[in-house]
């Protein structure tokens, strides 16, 4: 009886086993046949293992949001197929570089599907914050951390030109740390505007980049390769080391001018205690004329990226000042966002797919929250901003919220840029009173 009782029992089960696998396999069969029936693509099947969560972002094509995955959280671009319209290709090219890439410091591909009107992106998940956002969190950051950050940025810059790709929209923001814990990696993210060279001397001539990012010679449209990234990370690391910006021109014409004249200045007040090898570095990298500025392979050569001369000196309070501006900014893209996010809405040929946010305020809100930024009034927590069962009331009730918590963002970040302006003045004031006690 003790062999053949459990011998029935272990039959019994599989046969059930068996039964629940066979039903589940003609469910999905029968889904799949659906599908086809209403004219979605043979990918379109994938959509059901993934749960859509909050927003993380919007722009001109389509929206980022995080999803439940069968392998843990991941972030999906959707992008309108009526927004690209005869420029597909753009996306059929970001598929293929993602897919080729692999690299530990650029955030990694993992899926694909579309449907009739949306194609949808699968990456990994970063949910450490952006560089500068996460630096904001440090009670002290040196030169010499700011040295290791600029190594890590570059060794993936010269992964993605080693393999005949350029970036053309490096900037903090696509910056993004992997995790939360205190030795999480950088990743490079964004790859919406890159392109695959078909050699190194290959050149692209359309305009690309972010403003105050963008090389001189994307903005006056002489050609570019892959040096653009190299002056990108140029202005980054000025910008890391001091708080402000290289050129600070808010006129394009103006901004070109001052790009092309290539004239970087290292002002004494805030530069005095960062080493001549970081002023080095950066001067080669922001040389306007590309030829003579180092390729990313030369770049790391230099003796800064190693740490060997980068000083202790702390540079947060400065740097405390620009993110205070930065969330200023943050503030007011938060308005720009929720009318993104609200004409993607008007434009989806499928509002009941769960793809776009039913929330467009609260959608904005937690989008600026995953870029590492909580508006007074939010929770910070990653529901999917598609409201409650009950229906309307409470979505209009959260767009009513959101919008209280945009107008006291901006407020408060225009509170905090001051209060950083003057806890920076106060530090400089110190400083330079040890000096002369010194003396």
């Amino acid at each position: 009886m003790g062999r053949n009782g459990p011998g029935r029992t272990g039959s019994g089960h599989s046969k059930r086993a068996s039964f629940r696998l066979s039903l589940s396999g003609g469910i999905d069969l029968m889904s799949s046949v659906f599908h086809r029936l209403n004219g979605q693509p043979s990918t379109y099947d994938k959509k059901a293992l993934y749960k859509m969560g909050r927003t993380l972002g919007a722009g001109t094509y389509g929206i980022v949001r995080e999803a439940e995955g069968p392998n843990g959280k991941v972030a999906i671009k959707i992008i309108l197929k009526k927004n690209v319209k005869g420029n597909e290709e753009m996306v059929y090219d970001e598929l293929r570089l993602l897919q080729q890439l692999n690299h530990p410091h650029i955030v990694a591909f993992r899926d694909w599907f579309e449907s009739r009107d949306k194609y949808y992106i699968v990456t990994q998940l970063a949910t450490g914050g952006e560089l500068f956002d996460r630096i904001c969190e440090y009670g002290r950051f040196t030169e010499r951390d700011a040295s290791r950050v600029i190594q890590q940025v570059l060794t993936a810059v010269a992964y993605l030109h080693s393999n005949n790709i350029v970036h053309r929209d490096l900037k903090p923001e696509n910056l993004l740390y992997l995790t939360s814990a205190p030795d999480s990696p950088l990743v490079l993210a964004d790859f919406g505007i890159a392109k695959m060279l078909g050699s190194p001397t290959d050149v692209l001539m359309t305009m690309a980049g972010s403003f105050g990012y963008a090389a001189p010679e994307v903005m006056l449209k002489t050609g570019h390769g892959t040096k653009v990234d190299l002056w990108s990370l140029g202005v980054i690391t000025y910008t890391l080391l001091c708080g402000y910006s290289p050129f600070r021109s808010e006129v394009l014409q103006d901004l070109v001018d001052e790009c092309a004249n290539g004239r970087v200045i290292f002002h004494e007040r805030y530069w005095k205690d960062v080493s001549k090898d970081a002023k080095v570095f950066i001067a080669a990298l922001l040389q306007p004329d590309p030829a003579k500025r180092p390729s990313s392979a030369q770049a790391l050569e230099y003796r800064w990226l190693r740490g060997e001369t980068a000083t202790d000196h702390d540079i947060l309070p400065e740097l405390k000042s620009f993110i205070a501006k930065a969330r200023l900014r943050r503030g007011i893209e938060l308005v720009k966002l929720a009318n993104r996010i609200e004409a993607l809405r008007m434009r989806d040929d499928d509002p009941d797919g769960g793809d776009m946010p039913a929330s467009t305020g609260l959608a904005a809100m937690e989008g600026v929250t995953a870029a590492g930024t909580n508006p007074p009034g939010s929770s910070g927590s990653s529901g999917s901003g598609s409201g409650s069962a009950s229906g309307q009331p409470r979505l209009a009730g959260a767009a009513s919220a959101a919008r209280t918590a945009i107008f006291r963002e901006v407020v408060l970040a225009k509170v905090r840029e001051k209060k950083a302006e003057q806890e920076a003045e106060a530090g400089r004031a110190s400083g330079m009173g040890r000096q002369e006690e010194r003396r």
